[in-house]
């Protein structure tokens, strides 16, 4: 795995289109920004540990990707490689940030994506498809380290609504 550890802590990896010298960091860091400068988008990559629960309560490990991106900054990705899907393809199912960070505090979400506290270490994430519904557990922390990091990138309410809205439209005209 790419990235630091400390203290046994995976830290994610952060991919950036360009690199950003000392005075950029100085600069955003001076200015108090979380954002980045326009037209550079990052992405960062955690894996974690998960455990899916079974109709029968078992839990089996399995080790998905938690991931972020500056080009779809109001939502949040989880990735499952295809031995851990029922078709055997990669699987990515996408959700709000704000979802998640509310899900670390108290049950929240409806329809396909719901999430909650369970118990002090781990939270539940629920996925429903017209296949079937996938219970999985995630260490908190590992899920509070992730969300973190995605507001030290964009802060809440500093994600660029214009191209948002824009990519939004586009996906539903077409590019009309």
């Amino acid at each position: 795995m790419l990235g630091h550890s400390f203290d046994g802590l995976a830290f994610p990896v952060v991919r950036t289109g360009r690199y950003l010298s000392n005075s950029d960091r100085i600069w955003r860091h001076a200015k108090g920004l979380s954002g980045l400068h326009k037209g550079m988008e990052t992405t960062i990559e955690l894996p974690a540990l998960a455990w899916l629960v079974t109709a029968e309560d078992q839990e089996i490990p399995l080790t998905a990707t938690l991931r972020y991106t500056t080009g779809d900054p109001l939502a949040v990705f989880v990735d499952f490689p295809a031995e851990a899907a029922l078709e055997g393809e990669d699987v990515s199912w996408t959700f709000a940030r704000s979802l998640l960070d509310q899900g670390l505090r108290t049950p929240a979400g409806h329809g396909d994506v719901q999430i909650w506290p369970h118990g002090r270490t781990r939270t539940v994430l629920e996925f429903h498809s017209p296949f079937g519904l996938a219970l999985l557990q995630f260490p908190t922390s590992t899920l509070r380290r992730f969300l973190v990091r995605t507001y030290e990138v964009v802060a809440a309410g500093q994600e660029d609504m214009a191209a948002v809205v824009e990519r939004g439209l586009n996906a539903l005209f077409g590019g009309v």
